[in-house]
């Protein structure tokens, strides 16, 4: 039997779930029910399941922020997110935080739950097909950044570094003892190697592949 907290703030949502969940009585135990993150901690001083169904956007508190203290005080707990905004900043969070599944709510999650929750239970991952397509561009992107951070020259690093530090062209050339021509002339490579359209977006692409240090 696995016991289940379903945390959803939508009446009518949280109703489906436990129903579907309920009408697997034989598998499933739902042991409690929250609208908020701080319902769900209150739950969990006299409850214990073993897997909790995680809306991730409570009037309280974010799912990442919840996610993140479950796996720090409640590690033994699984977790299956549910959501309705598949971002790919919101999923990437999401995953960073150590949960066990992630199942979108406009894709019938009423039709997966069950097997999800199962497949959880046996300690494979499960994420719906939506979420899996936003994980693989995930790491496509990752691998490409992993594979460009190479070709930044150490010369265009150390302009970026410099633009980090808000300098302009001229006190960029004097800086380096190299002319302000030779500085535009790198900038407009990196620009047309990457396809930036500004210093600034430059300047985080640098920081966000871990090129330059914040």
């Amino acid at each position: 039997m696995i016991k289940v907290i379903v945390v959803e703030d939508d009446e009518l949502q949280r109703f489906s779930i436990v129903t579907a969940l309920e009408a697997n009585s034989d598998e499933f135990c739902v042991v409690g029910e929250a609208e908020t993150g701080a319902e769900l901690f209150a739950l969990l001083a006299r409850a214990t399941p073993d897997i909790i169904s995680l809306d991730i956007k409570l009037p309280d508190m974010s799912g990442v922020d919840i996610a993140r203290r479950l796996k720090r005080e409640r590690p033994e707990i699984r977790i299956l997110a549910l959501s309705s905004e598949n971002d790919t900043s919101t999923v990437q969070a999401m995953l960073e935080t150590g949960i066990d599944g992630f199942l979108s709510k406009s894709k019938g999650i009423l039709n997966h739950i069950a097997e999800a929750m199962h497949s959880i239970m046996q300690g494979v991952e499960y994420f719906g097909s939506d979420i899996s397509q936003i994980i693989y561009r995930l790491y496509v992107a990752k691998n490409q950044t992993t594979e460009e951070t190479s070709d930044f020259t150490p010369q265009e690093k150390r302009i970026i570094e410099l633009c980090r530090e808000g300098l302009l062209g001229k006190q960029i050339a004097d800086r380096l003892c190299i002319s302000l021509k030779t500085v535009n002339n790198h900038k407009s490579n990196i620009f047309r190697k990457f396809g930036f359209k500004s210093t600034s977006e430059m300047v985080q692409y640098a920081v966000n592949c871990g090129a330059i240090q914040m």
